[in-house]
């Protein structure tokens, strides 16, 4: 399935997996003629040929996965729900009438706001997350990241990356402390587009 979806990105990435894995092999196997150890070599080189494909293949597979995200509504989260570590994902804690997205992420740099969207409609929707945050955050820090291709934006290709440089300024059990505290904060609604129809009221939150 994962084949496929690479073929589908790029007809080119299945033989690019083939051809680097056979190279590696013959590598080997040139090295063991000319050393005389052929034997030792081809056993090795099957091992790392077999490795670099799978290196290679994992590549390919996941700039699939950036393609087949590119503009769709959510993206941003996908790409981050599948980090590995420590990190607690929150989708779109925050979304407008045009289908912009704030989404949370807590993590060892503290909390780190990702918008989806043009950047002259999410920096307010981020200053206003922002201001929301810091109410329980108190002296963590606040990170916001504008993701997608518009100037001074982070690619969703290279989100993942960008977030992994960022300081490490919480511990293991700050982490989850901070996201709990998050989790007590009202989850904004999106307002839907169009005006109210008559009659119409705005939807009450159910006390707890």
């Amino acid at each position: 399935m994962i084949a496929q979806i690479i073929k589908q990105a790029n007809p080119k990435g299945m033989p690019i997996v083939y051809a680097s894995a056979l190279g590696t092999l013959v590598l080997f196997v040139v090295l063991g003629l000319v050393t005389g150890w052929f034997w030792y070599l081809l056993l090795i080189g099957v091992m790392a040929a077999l490795i670099v494909g799978l290196v290679v293949f994992g590549q390919l597979a996941q700039r699939a996965q950036y393609s087949m995200l590119q503009g769709q509504p959510g993206a941003a989260a996908a790409i981050l729900q599948s980090m590995r570590g420590n990190w607690e994902v929150t989708p779109a804690v925050a979304v407008n009438r045009d289908q912009d997205i704030v989404h949370r992420v807590v993590g060892y740099p503290g909390i780190v706001l990702v918008s989806e969207g043009p950047g002259s409609r999410v920096q307010r929707m981020l200053v206003a997350e922002k201001k929301r945050v810091q109410r329980v955050a108190l002296d963590v820090p606040v990170y916001d990241i504008q993701s997608g291709d518009g100037e001074g934006q982070i690619p969703i290709g290279k989100l993942q990356r960008h977030l992994m440089k960022l300081p490490r300024n919480l511990k293991k059990p700050a982490v989850y402390e901070v996201n709990n505290r998050l989790k007590a904060l009202p989850q904004t609604l999106p307002m839907p587009k169009g005006p109210l129809p008559r009659g119409g009221r705005m939807p009450r939150p159910k006390m707890r």
